[in-house]
């Protein structure tokens, strides 16, 4: 646990340069460099016998979280003995570049933006950032569903994982958890990299087994305060979470699906709620607005455990 003040400006320093700058420039986001070490290391053995892909894609899963989650604790154990001060911002940068809010915040709004003023084409170029299907085709109600939909598993990828991390083994563990889930993004589905990338899918799926249902678990809470519907986000939630392929995405999923009373839709793949309101782009700054909340709630109970912590420890 955070067990240090440092560790603990650390966290609050990180927050405040997401919600005041989001994202760093592409050309020294850390995630840019992990995505092209993984592309160039995936591009050496993709058409190999199944068996062989495996083999390699463990040892690129490996070596990419090494490569990145090793040299962080080094370089910050070396800062912390030559100035508190150095470590704590240089941790805070890293820190920052594990997840991401107000990035998923600004593209989720600007696809409703684009829906409103009924820019459809342009809507499904812009999603093709949050989502992995095919968006040529989708109408309005599914562009709405997947901007949802991406929304609701980002939190849980993007915000509660990383801190969550961040929270038991520092700014390495934070890094290490996002280099394996830009891993399972990029190799860890069906097709071409599917036996390259199962060791990078099945690790994500253990790491994100505890952060999934705790994001589902803040999406209610966040219902609750917001004045959602707080007894349907729970019934959902534990009625249709399995409904997804990956064992972790349904959860939020559903929960925000309950929450908004509406029901979330990848053709030919899932449904997640039950039929209810419809789905105008007006329901993207909904679940933008639980979203928040559920942040917020998040962030304030990880300060709050890191208080504790020290306190304790003091």
């Amino acid at each position: 646990m955070l067990n240090s003040l440092d560790n603990l400006i650390i966290l609050v320093l990180a927050l405040a340069l997401d919600l005041v700058f989001g994202e760093p420039p592409r050309v020294i986001h850390p995630v840019v460099g992990m995505g092209k070490v993984i592309s160039f290391l995936a591009g050496r053995n993709a058409g190999q016998h199944p068996l062989v892909q495996f083999i390699y894609g463990a040892m690129i899963s490996l070596f990419t979280i090494g490569l990145f989650a090793i040299p962080a604790f080094f370089v910050l154990t070396y800062l912390r003995s030559l100035s508190p001060v150095t470590y704590v911002v240089a941790g805070a940068v890293l820190f920052k570049s594990a997840f991401s809010l107000k990035e998923l915040i600004r593209a989720a709004t600007k696809i409703k933006t684009l829906l409103v003023n009924e820019e459809l084409d342009k809507a499904r170029f812009e999603l093709r950032t949050l989502v992995g299907r095919n968006t040529k085709d989708l109408s309005q109600p599914l562009l709405v569903s997947a901007a949802v939909e991406s929304v609701a598993e980002n939190i849980s990828d993007s915000f509660v994982a990383p801190l969550f991390y961040f929270l038991f083994f520092g700014v390495p563990g934070a890094i290490a958890y996002r280099v394996a889930n830009t891993l399972d993004a990029m190799i860890g589905y069906r097709g071409k990299y599917e036996y390259l990338g199962k060791f990078a899918a099945r690790l994500d799926d253990v790491l994100n087994f505890i952060p999934a249902r705790l994001s589902a678990l803040l999406i209610v809470l966040a219902a609750f305060l917001s004045r959602r519907n707080v007894r349907n986000s729970w019934r959902v939630t534990f009625n249709h979470h399995s409904r997804t392929a990956s064992p972790n995405s349904g959860w939020p999923m559903s929960a925000i699906a309950g929450a908004l009373d509406v029901q979330l839709e990848k053709v030919g793949y899932y449904k997640l709620g039950e039929v209810g309101a419809p789905l105008p782009p007006e329901t993207i700054d909904a679940s933008v607005n639980l979203t928040w909340m559920a942040a917020f709630v998040w962030a304030a109970l990880c300060l709050t455990a890191g208080v504790i912590q020290l306190v304790y420890t003091t």
